[in-house]
């Protein structure tokens, strides 16, 4: 089932129209989840960072010991030229994926050569969020894994039934998403977006330890907060850090700043550097 609308499909050297099926019952992907993917945006003519999207994909893929067959290069010209079936100026999410075709004895371990990954891209119609659109967040239960215990090194379809846990039970609890803790009981990220916190005019975000994506569009906004000289730290956060900050917001590929407005009992304000980071970012998409 697609999130958006007006998908394309590309698959076995060309576009289809529509959500086509890709994956058959004995792929290794459909039944021992070897699956990995990543999402870029097209927006207004640009598809920011695209190329490190791209790359990031073929990283998740040797992550999960699946070959790579696309080069990003290649892939980014791909999507280029199934941006342009759509009407100028439409919204899009651009999800490449690969997917293990085959294992060996016992079939666990995927097989490395050819004709033993799947590769797709999909394309789907979503709207840009509005910028004054908020979320609230509240403790779970559920954790960040390990790299010793799942494959946190890669955006793998394998990790998310647990920030789907994660979200339900924030959900069942009348929050939007959930402030997720890592192993040691510092604050990683959300169930589904990389967090910042601002304090005194300065912004902190948990510093990347291996238990969760340092994301692409996280990077950029630090990139852009310290060439307007906002001082940046990437450190531990407990959750009392948080609390007792003046500004939250998230930041992912899919909505690029997602301001929060309540973690728990605390409520906070959609503030001035919160609103800044998202301008940064367009300005810097405009001109990139």
């Amino acid at each position: 089932m697609a999130t958006g609308t007006n998908l394309r499909t590309w698959f076995d050297g060309r576009w289809h129209d529509g959500d086509v099926p890709v994956m058959r019952a004995g792929d290794h992907g459909s039944w021992l989840g070897t699956t990995v993917f990543d999402g870029a945006r097209a927006v207004d003519g640009l598809a920011p960072d695209l190329d490190l999207h791209c790359a990031r994909v073929n990283r998740s893929a040797e992550a999960l010991m699946i070959a790579p067959t696309v080069d990003p290069a290649t892939m980014a010209a791909i999507v280029w030229e199934g941006v342009r079936r759509y009407p100028d100026g439409t919204p899009l999410y651009i999800r490449p994926m690969y997917w293990a075709l085959h294992g060996d004895f016992m079939g666990i371990v995927p097989k490395v050569g050819p004709d033993a990954t799947g590769f797709a891209i999909s394309l789907e119609e979503i709207a840009m969020p509005d910028p004054q659109a908020s979320t609230t967040l509240t403790t779970t239960r559920f954790r960040r894994p390990t790299l010793d215990s799942a494959v946190c090194n890669a955006k793998a379809g394998c990790l998310y039934p647990n920030n789907a846990r994660m979200l339900a039970e924030a959900r069942a609890k009348g929050f939007g998403n959930a402030l997720v803790a890592d192993v040691m009981g510092n604050v990683a990220e959300s169930a589904t977006a990389n967090v910042f916190i601002v304090r005194d005019g300065e912004v902190f975000t948990p510093i990347p330890n291996g238990t969760f994506l340092a994301g692409i569009t996280r990077a950029r906004h630090i990139a852009n907060l310290r060439a307007d000289g906002v001082r940046v730290h990437e450190t531990v956060l407990s959750f009392e850090d948080v609390r007792t900050a003046d500004e939250v917001f998230l930041s992912g590929n899919l909505s690029k700043v997602t301001p929060v407005t309540a973690f728990d009992e605390t409520a906070y304000q959609i503030g001035p550097v919160t609103r800044r980071v998202r301008e940064m970012y367009w300005d810097w998409a405009r001109s990139a």
